[in-house]
C-alpha cells in the first residue's frame, strides 16, 4: 500500500500527520493515548486502538476531495480531550511497508480509517 501525504499538524515539534492510500483509506498518525480514563469509555476490538490528534489535521482532508471541515463529531472521533483535540479510533496498522513509508517517533503510533467512515465527519 503507497502512502501519500497529505499534511502535517505541527506545534511545538509535535507533529501528526495524516495520509491517504491507495485503498479507499487513510491513515492518521498521532500521540499514543495514555490517559486510562479516555481508555476505559472506548469499545476497541483486538485490531484496533486510537490516537489523539490536533483537530486541525482533518483540514487536510479536502486535499484528498473531502470537506476539510468538521461538522459531525462521530466515529473515527471517538473521544473531544479538553484541549480540543481529537481521539481517532482506527485499525491498528502493524504492516512493515506502511510503517516504512512513515517516521514515528516512540510517542506516537497510526490508525487506518476507511474512507467512507471520514466522509460522514464532514
Amino acid at each position: 500500500m503507497r502512502l501519500r501525504f497529505l499534511g502535517k499538524a505541527t506545534s511545538g515539534g509535535q507533529s501528526p500527520t495524516l495520509y491517504a492510500t491507495g485503498e479507499d483509506s487513510y491513515v492518521v498518525q498521532g500521540w499514543i493515548v495514555t490517559d486510562e480514563a479516555v481508555l476505559a469509555k472506548l469499545d476497541l476490538d483486538d485490531n484496533e486502538t486510537v490516537v489523539e490528534i490536533y483537530a486541525r489535521l482533518l483540514s487536510f482532508l479536502e486535499n484528498d476531495g473531502l470537506s476539510g471541515t468538521v461538522a459531525n463529531i462521530v466515529p473515527p472521533i471517538v473521544h473531544v480531550m479538553e484541549n480540543g483535540n481529537y481521539v481517532v479510533k482506527g485499525t491498528r496498522v502493524e504492516d512493515p511497508a506502511i510503517l516504512g513509508q512513515m517516521d514515528i517517533p516512540d510517542h506516537e503510533t497510526c490508525v487506518l480509517v476507511e474512507k467512507r467512515v471520514m466522509a460522514l465527519l464532514g
